[in-house]
């Protein structure tokens, strides 16, 4: 298999290419850290103060149950999202989708910091929640899949794995802000949050938006995407192509995602309204431990992408995997302790080293699966419908499993230990994707033994 000839005149000594690189690079990163500050600042809100604003006649735990509702109602929406988005961006291109999923998903979250309470309007104020939940969780849908796609389709061949990581980092910047947020409304007189300060974090997402949306103006269309226009060969059903031909692909897609999404889901939200709740620690802790995680993910992100471009996908995958599984029991009971200095580092440590991980393995793995015509919506497909099944659901069924044991750590570390399971059988049956040739229009699970055993070659494009 021989790269594409866009590959082979598009190098690092190529100005234009690698502003070009650049732009690609920022405008991912800084939509991605906006989708994530929506999503853990949500996150955050539901396992600390939503279910007193929207749910106050509930009591604390149903109430804190019906906030982790409405968090998983925008997983729900996301898969819509992404198929609606994805087509589009299969049929018209990857820059003009992004910048209309950027200011859905920012409008809904900023709209969400003006929202009356449950005591203010009674039941319209958790519909109106729900309602711009699911604005938010179309627009994020496709968001992050197209971020991943346009810089698979950027990045150099033989370090596609590291820069396609590189926006992902943007995930880590938007959990860090959110969580620092929490933490700093942590440390406010708690009546002044209720009453009106925890609307500032929602209502700041505007700024994060008229950034992305600039950013986004400027970048020049995906490099395959125009080759593919060129030759007149866009996908007019892309969706139909990915659940016709394309459906082996999605299964594992999904299945590499379960512990991965359903991990960080667990961690960033569950974890922190269990040590808060029924560990008695102060509410500042667990958005501490999660920012300190992220800052290290800032890190851990693009390394875990570099390693794969060295030793393969799947071996850094499966590594990531493993760390989870081996962690799941011992971090779970530490943290049920309560012990502050312990709790922080093992909730820190143990999300960023299983997540992260599996993130930085996976940029480049989910658009490397899929074929030239339909990669963006077999990418938001994967992506998505493995959010519901894992994220979206994951502390929905967590705060069930803790109503329902009265707060013990054993279930929701055997909960941990499932999705990893899973993924880690993913990581066996799905085939290695590093150096694919991303202008073909096939699947990775179509390539011939041939094809496979010329990949290094595909490396020698771009530098």
């Amino acid at each position: 298999m021989s790269t594409s000839p866009a590959a082979e005149v598009r190098g690092s000594d190529d100005p234009e290419y690698a502003n070009n690189l650049r732009r690609a690079t920022l405008a991912s990163s800084v939509g991605s850290a906006l989708e994530y500050y929506d999503f853990a600042l949500y996150g955050l809100a539901s396992a600390l103060i939503f279910g007193q604003l929207f749910f106050p006649a509930l009591g604390t735990g149903a109430g804190i149950a019906a906030g982790f509702a409405t968090y998983a109602v925008g997983f729900f929406a996301r898969p819509f999202g992404g198929i609606f988005f994805g087509v589009l961006g299969d049929k018209l291109g990857r820059k003009w989708v992004l910048m209309a999923t950027i200011g859905l998903m920012g409008g809904a979250s900023t709209l969400i910091g003006v929202l009356p309470t449950g005591e203010q309007i009674g039941i319209w104020a958790p519909i109106l929640l729900v309602f711009l939940r699911v604005l938010q969780g179309l627009g994020a849908g496709a968001e992050q899949a197209g971020a991943t796609t346009l810089m698979a389709e950027y990045a150099p061949v033989r370090r596609r794995g590291f820069f396609s990581a590189l926006p992902f980092v943007g995930i880590m910047v938007g959990t860090v802000l959110a969580s620092v947020v929490f933490y700093l409304l942590g440390l406010v007189d708690q009546q002044i949050v209720h009453d009106w300060l925890w609307r500032v974090p929602f209502l700041a997402s505007i700024l994060l938006i008229a950034v992305s949306v600039f950013i986004r103006y400027r970048l020049a269309e995906s490099p395959t995407f125009v080759q593919l226009e060129k030759q007149e060969q866009e996908q007019h059903s892309p969706l139909k192509e990915v659940f016709t031909n394309s459906f082996g692909s999605v299964l594992r897609g999904i299945g590499l995602r379960m512990a991965e999404n359903g991990g960080s889901a667990l961690y960033q939200t569950l974890a922190i309204s269990f040590i808060t709740v029924y560990v008695g620690v102060e509410s500042w802790v667990g958005p501490l431990a999660i920012a300190i995680g992220a800052t290290l993910g800032v890190i851990i992100l693009p390394l875990a992408g570099a390693l794969s471009d060295r030793f393969g996908r799947m071996p850094v995958y499966r590594a990531g995997v493993i760390i989870q599984l081996v962690l799941a029991i011992p971090a779970w009971w530490l943290m049920s302790q309560g012990n502050v200095s312990v709790i922080i580092p093992v909730l820190a440590l143990t999300y960023t080293l299983s997540i992260n991980v599996m993130l930085g393995a996976q940029c480049a793995t989910l658009p490397e699966l899929f074929g030239n015509r339909h990669r963006y919506v077999g990418v938001a497909v994967s992506r998505e419908f493995s959010a519901v099944l894992a994220g979206g659901i994951a502390p929905l069924i967590g705060a069930s499993l803790l109503t329902a044991t009265t707060g013990s750590w054993i279930p929701l570390a055997g909960y941990v230990l499932l999705l990893g399971a899973i993924t880690l059988w993913a990581t066996f049956i799905t085939p290695e994707t590093r150096g694919r040739d991303l202008t073909l229009h096939g699947d990775a699970l179509s390539d011939t033994a041939a094809q496979i055993a010329e990949r290094p070659l595909a490396t020698a494009g771009r530098a």
